[in-house]
This record gives structure tokens, C-alpha cells and sequence, in this order.
């Protein structure tokens, strides 16, 4: 722990924050938080690096709420940037990067300093035996296999861990859950059974770099990491579907999460692009918040299995505008008010006035920067044999981002459990 971090109350927050003569960063934090702990990482290191320039202050916030609440503070981890007792830069919330931590205190500085402290910034490189880039449940079962088998195994991810089931409304088909589950709490139980296993986490990172010919990753561009085996595990993104509007207005309007967003949709009319098992069983989630839900898509029949069809036909706000594609998303003020569809038969087009759009048309591998290092096939997913190699030596892809039939977290779970099992093998654990 850095003894350039400062604890306080509320009673002090006058006196060590507002009244500071050096400007200040506050941390809120809590408990039993996984971002709390994956921002601790680099808020600690950082404290150690421009202590002496901006004081570093960390406030409990489940005991602090009074203030907290009146600074606007919801949820933890949160940073808020003081100079001269005036709040300045962005209030940064979640899965906090270096990147952004840095960016707000070098504007506390002068350009002269903070090139000065970055300059002091030491570079790290730490050694593994295997080293998982990516922390879904293929990534953390891959994990637990291999921290299991007293194979030293860091785990490296943009994100905060999870991936995709993170941020799933409800998982009503993972073995041993006689009840649907939140998709947060099963990631975060894989997590925790990771951590208690021994994985070490990189989470919320920046990968500045990928060698796999060296079975390395830098991050952060501070720490490089180096192992024996590397398993990539970087699952998979919604994809973009190219309608004009659509980069513009994303976030003000255009959604691909509907855990996410859909809460900010109360008593609203939103616009569904897609009819495949996302698409209907996240319309079924929003429906809990919006007025009306008008499901777009282009085939006349809908793709979704049949319990979701059933039970989106009998919802009464869910309406269905089959054999349609969107053609533009329209805004008034920056935020989506409309969709213009085509009728696929007719080729006859109509604008759908709405609230906002949630676009679920979808996934891709997430290869960015790596995608030209691995054989993939037409699609864009990584090829692999029966144990998960691809075609990098001591290189293995598991989960979503490898190339397969069937994606889904029971399947992840196989393929992470399968890499680390040849690992261990390969390895002699």
C-alpha cells in the first residue's frame, strides 16, 4: 500500500480536499468491489509517481454517503479531480484505465511536469507460465484449471471481468441454476473462484502491445508480461450493421446493451433491430422499462427460439415490423428519434418515430491488432484443432473468439477447460 494515499471521512473532506493547497484525486470506494480493486492497481502505483505533485485521497463510500450523494457519486469506483478546491476534469466511474487516471492528473500539473514524472514512470516485466488475455468465462474456467495445477496464470483484460456474461440480463441454461441467474453474479463467482485459485488480474487495461512470437503482451505501456502458453480469450463484440446514423449516435440513442441502457428508457418507445434469440430475449428485458417495443427484422419469420417467441408475442407492448431493414437512424438534438425502415418486398420506405434504438445484429471477434497473426476462417474466428491450438506455437483460442458452431457460455467453459488441461499437460503440471 503506497503511504502516499491519505484515508478520510466526511468530517475531513473540507480540510484535506476542498482546502488542499496541492491539487487533489479522490477515490470512492467500497468493499467487496472487483473495480474497486482493479482501479487499487493502478491507483497505488500512481500515488507513488505524482505524490509529490497532487495528493491522492481515498474515501469509504458505503460510510460516506451524505457526501458522496451530494457529489453526485452512485456507484464505486469513482474519481473526482480537485484544483484549488474546484472540481475540474472527468468524474471517472467503473472499469477505470491508466490512460484516463493519467490524462486528468497531468492536466493538474504543468506540460514541463508531467512530462518529467511520466519520464519516471519504470517500466515492469514479470514472468508467467500461462497468460490468459481475456477474462470470460472461457478466460477465468481456463484460469481456475491452470491456477489449480500450480501453474503460475495472469489474466489480462481490456474490460473488467466477465466479458459478455457480465453484462447479460438473465442465464436461464447453465447446469446446476434450477432458477435464471443475473449474468453479473455468475461472473462474478467464476471470478472470485479464480482469484481463490491463485489467477492474478490485469483488469481494465490497455494492450499496448501483442508478441506472440514471444508469448508477450505490454500493458498499460508500463508492464510487460512474458509466459510459456498463452490462451487467447477475447470473445466477441456486437457488430455494427453500417446504417448511417449509427456511429454518430451512438450512446445518445443507439444502444447494443440492454442491461446497460435499457433503464434510461422508462416509459419510452425504442426500436429493436434484430430477431434472433439477443435480440428477443433482450426486447422482453426492455419491456420491463419502455412503453413500446417495435422489433425490426429483416426475414418474415422471427429466428428466436420458440419459448422467447411466445413470450414476445404475448407481451402486449412488443409489436413486430417483419421483412424490414433499417435504412437510417435520425436524430433531433443529437439524440435518436427515428428510424427510417425499407420494406424488403415492397422496397417501399417509412420512418418508425421512437426513443432511442437497441441494435442486436450479432457478433465478431474481438482480434483487434492480432487478427493477421492467427489463421481464421471466413468469418473472422480463429481457427483451432481439437485441443485448441491455432496455428502459433504454444498459442491456444478458446471461447467465443475461436471458430465453431455454437457460441455460448456452456461451450466457452468446454473450450477453456480444454486449453488448460493440454496446458497443464504440455507443461507437465
Amino acid at each position: 500500500m503506497s503511504d502516499k494515499i491519505t484515508y478520510i471521512d466526511t468530517a475531513a473532506y473540507e480540510r484535506e480536499v476542498l482546502s488542499s493547497p496541492k491539487p487533489v484525486v479522490v477515490d470512492f470506494y467500497s468493499n467487496e468491489c472487483p473495480p474497486c480493486e482493479a482501479l487499487a492497481a493502478k491507483f497505488e502505483p500512481l500515488a507513488d509517481l505524482y505524490g509529490e505533485d497532487i495528493k491522492f485521497v481515498k474515501i469509504f463510500r458505503q460510510e460516506n454517503r451524505e457526501i458522496a450523494e451530494k457529489l453526485g457519486v452512485r456507484s464505486s469506483p469513482t474519481l473526482i479531480f480537485y484544483r484549488d478546491g474546484e472540481r475540474v476534469g472527468e468524474m471517472l466511474t467503473g472499469g477505470v484505465k491508466r490512460a484516463a487516471i493519467e490524462k486528468n492528473l497531468k492536466a493538474l500539473v504543468s506540460p514541463g511536469r508531467a512530462a518529467e514524472i511520466a519520464a519516471r514512470a519504470a517500466p515492469a516485466k514479470t514472468q508467467c507460465d500461462v497468460l490468459i488475455v481475456g477474462a470470460g468465462p472461457a478466460g477465468l474456467t481456463a484460469g481456475i484449471y491452470t491456477a489449480q495445477a500450480k501453474l503460475n496464470t495472469i489474466v489480462v483484460d481490456r474490460a473488467l471481468a466477465g466479458g459478455n456474461l457480465a453484462i447479460t440480463h438473465r442465464v436461464s441454461n447453465f447446469p446446476g441454476f434450477i432458477e435464471p441467474q443475473p449474468g453479473y453474479q455468475l461472473a462474478h463467482a467464476m471470478s472470485e473462484q479464480a482469484k481463490t485459485a491463485g489467477v492474478m488480474f490485469r483488469q481494465a487495461v490497455d494492450l499496448t502491445s501483442v508478441n506472440l512470437d514471444a508469448k508477450s503482451v505490454t500493458i498499460d505501456g508500463i508492464e510487460t508480461i512474458r509466459a510459456k502458453k498463452v490462451i487467447f480469450a477475447t470473445g466477441s463484440s456486437p457488430r455494427q450493421i453500417g446504417v448511417k446514423g449509427e456511429t454518430e449516435y451512438r450512446g445518445h440513442g443507439v444502444s447494443y446493451c440492454a442491461t446497460c441502457d435499457a433503464k434510461y428508457y422508462e416509459g419510452k418507445h425504442v426500436v429493436v433491430i434484430g430477431g434472433g434469440n439477443t435480440a428477443i430475449g433482450e426486447s422482453l428485458f426492455i419491456a420491463k422499462f419502455a412503453s413500446k417495443i417495435t422489433v425490426v427484422h429483416q426475414f418474415d419469420k422471427l429466428q428466436a427460439n420458440r419459448e422467447f417467441q411466445e413470450q414476445a408475442h404475448a407481451n402486449p407492448k412488443i409489436e413486430f415490423v417483419l421483412s424490414h431493414e433499417p435504412r437510417e437512424f435520425l436524430a433531433n438534438d443529437g439524440s435518436v428519434n427515428g428510424v427510417v425502415v425499407e420494406d424488403l418486398k415492397t422496397h417501399q420506405s417509412r420512418t418508425i418515430a421512437c426513443d432511442g434504438v437497441f441494435v442486436f445484429a450479432g457478433m465478431q471477434p474481438n482480434l483487434d491488432g492480432v487478427a493477421s497473426l492467427f489463421e481464421v476462417d471466413n468469418f473472422g474466428y480463429v481457427k483451432v484443432d481439437p485441443e485448441m491450438h491455432t496455428n502459433m506455437r504454444d498459442v491456444f483460442a478458446a471461447g467465443d473468439v475461436r471458430s465453431k458452431q455454437y457460441r455460448q457460455m456452456t461451450t466457452a467453459v468446454a473450450d477453456g477447460t480444454i486449453a488448460a488441461m493440454v496446458i497443464a499437460k504440455e507443461l507437465g503440471a
